[in-house]
């Protein structure tokens, strides 16, 4: 729920910036450098410090993200000259890679130089597919990543801040128009994302310049709401304030408005191109996407078939102990009738009222808390940051998914948060409450993604990898963790931290009948409907979310599969050894991980244990 890993769709760079992960540290001592080793690591230590500074320069964006300052009126570069600029320095950074000699490595510094290898061959992988990827979705994109950038990111505490935050409005412009011509290079090679789809993406486009100052109405739009409290907040002269609000309405019409304009008429041109069907098998070379987009996600060569029995075989181990559950409340009837005992009763929701709202956030918030006090216990490696819990903003709660986590800035200077969507409060039972914090917040991604990034004694790019089933396998994982660790007391609630297992199950079936075996959007919501408790809202927004990111779904379930597997035989093997501190801290000692480097760590740690 997401990586959360902020997610953006942005240059290929910005992504190249997450880098790899570190390799383990070994538990044997090793030999004294040889002035030829220590030179041979200094220079892929040098190597690895330029690439990220390089990537970093990059991305005025990214670097806003890590809480810098530099670039600060600037959106990223999406051009077309920018990305083939990305592919070339991606091949000159392989052919770079494979001058090292390894055996002049430590076996920390050779795990780095593998996952980043392996981390350039997959985004060169993924520019084959460039125009695949969606510019433009319902789900997330640039229309609604402009505001929430400027509202959750930009952060104005000086007069040079606020005026970095007007050239960012003034940029808009020359962003929507790099936007339209990718979304005119898809338009030629016949990529369009669903005709439904569209829809969508134009009412929240329209929602971002409805209000004051594009229209005299009583409610001030998004921006004008978040500039003019921002400014309001600093500690300069009145005069200068006015000056600044001046300069941003002006920013605002004459920049801001008409380029979300311009975008939303390329967008109703677009509509009426968008072939029928849901799948990425409607688009040209479709199938090869697909395999891309699932060995991207889950970090495995699984194919479809292979991932949609996984799915099935789950759904079924599941629905069993569902079972297990109408026993314990002893509830009369089968399992359909259950899930829709748990749709429909009042007791499993909150009214949709400000007071209903905050209830839910105060609460979610408070079992975190609780969860945090319990944590020492299970982990050594504890994050210094804070996490907050908020509401997803109204402008962009109707298209936005569930619940998803962004980091904390590195410095400090902004805490993680866990964001709920209190759009439709019968989407977010209470009974679900309890495995959504523990994935999104602690033990969850606040841990994993706050940890990462303050890490000590690896280099930078080491702690912003984004390997998706490792990072969503995580917050899978953690959320049957809490189970071990003696939460869920109430029935009802273990039943939510199933139902939620059980839709990460139902991804990988859905997902790949979407985009391998045709299935229909209704075909896929019907299937959510039928063997899950979600509400229908519920499922359709999650059908359309897997529509817009093909492939995403499936590494949650992927992901915690194999966290578990490795965790059962850690068990086996160790027996009274077996250390739930120690296995934590090897998960996430060296940042994220692809699934195949995971499982060597994690079996090079058991022997290590083993051998003490």
């Amino acid at each position: 729920m997401m990586n959360a890993k902020p997610i953006l769709q942005a240059s290929l760079i910005a992504l190249a910036v997450a880098g790899c992960s570190p390799a383990p540290q070994s538990q044997q001592p090793e030999q004294p450098q040889t002035a030829q080793q220590q030179s041979e690591s200094q220079r892929l230590a040098a190597f690895f410090e330029q690439s990220y500074e390089q990537d970093l320069q990059r991305s005025p964006m990214l670097q806003s993200y890590r809480g810098l300052k530099s670039d600060y009126d600037k959106w990223d570069d999406v051009s077309e000259a920018f990305n083939e600029e990305t592919a070339a320095l991606l091949k000159a950074r392989l052919a770079t890679l494979e001058s090292f000699d390894l055996s002049k490595l430590s076996k920390q510094e050779q795990l780095s130089h593998s996952v980043f290898k392996a981390d350039v061959e997959r985004k060169l992988a993924n520019d084959d597919f460039r125009h695949h990827t969606y510019i433009m979705d319902q789900f997330r994109a640039w229309h609604t990543t402009v505001p929430s950038f400027l509202i959750n990111i930009h952060s104005v505490k000086s007069l040079d801040d606020a005026q970095a935050y007007i050239g960012r409005l003034q940029g808009v412009e020359q962003l929507f128009d790099q936007v339209i011509n990718q979304l005119k290079i898809r338009e030629k090679l016949g990529v369009f994302p669903p005709k439904w789809s569209y829809e969508q993406m134009i009412v929240a486009a329209r929602n971002v310049i409805t209000g004051v100052p594009f229209a005299q109405m009583q409610e001030p739009s998004t921006l004008w709401e978040d500039f003019s409290q921002k400014v309001a907040a600093l500690e300069i002269d009145q005069t200068e304030k006015d000056d600044l609000m001046e300069q941003a309405r002006t920013a605002l019409i004459t920049k801001v408005g008409p380029a979300y304009e311009k975008l939303i008429d390329e967008l109703a041109h677009q509509q009426a191109l968008s072939p029928e069907g849901d799948g990425v098998w409607r688009l040209p070379k479709g199938d090869e996407w697909y395999k891309n987009r699932l060995a991207w996600f889950t970090t495995t060569d699984l194919n479809a078939e292979q991932v949609h029995q996984i799915g099935l075989d789950n759904v079924a181990r599941i629905h069993n102990q569902m079972r297990d559950i109408m026993e314990q409340v002893n509830f009369n009837g089968d399992l359909s009738e259950f899930f829709e005992f748990m749709r429909s009763d009042e007791q499993f929701y909150y009214p949709a009222t400000p007071e209903g709202r905050q209830r839910y956030l105060s609460e979610a918030k408070a079992l975190i808390d609780t969860m945090e006090k319990e944590i020492p216990a299970y982990f050594g490696l504890l994050p210094k940051a804070d996490m907050i819990v908020k509401r997803v903003e109204p402008f962009r709660e109707k298209s936005a998914g569930k619940a998803f986590y962004q980091s904390p800035a590195k410095d400090g200077s902004r805490p993680g948060i866990y964001y709920a969507n209190l759009y439709n409060m019968r989407d977010m039972p209470t009974y679900q409450m309890e495995a959504l914090a523990y994935h999104e917040g602690i033990p969850g991604h606040h841990m994993q993604r706050a940890i990462a990034q303050e890490l000590d004694g690896i280099p930078e790019f080491q702690k912003y990898v984004s390997f998706t089933a490792y990072t969503e396998g995580w917050g899978l994982y953690t959320e049957e963790l809490a189970k071990d660790m003696g939460f869920y007391k109430d029935p009802y609630s273990d039943f939510g931290r199933l139902a939620m297992e059980l839709w990460r199950a139902c991804r990988l079936v859905v997902d790949t009948g979407i985009h391998a075996k045709q299935w229909s959007r209704e075909q896929a919501i019907d299937y959510l409907i039928k063997n899950t408790p979600n509400p229908a809202g519920d499922a359709t927004k999650a059908i359309e979310r897997y529509i817009a990111m093909p492939g995403q779904a499936t590494a949650y379930m992927i992901g915690k599969l194999k966290i578990m597997e490795l965790r059962q035989s850690a068990m086996d093997a160790l027996g009274e050894n077996f250390d739930y501190r120690g296995f934590h801290d090897e998960i996430l000692k060296d940042g994220p991980v692809p699934m195949d480097i995971l499982e060597t760590k994690l079996r090079n740690w058991i022997e290590n244990i083993k051998q003490r």
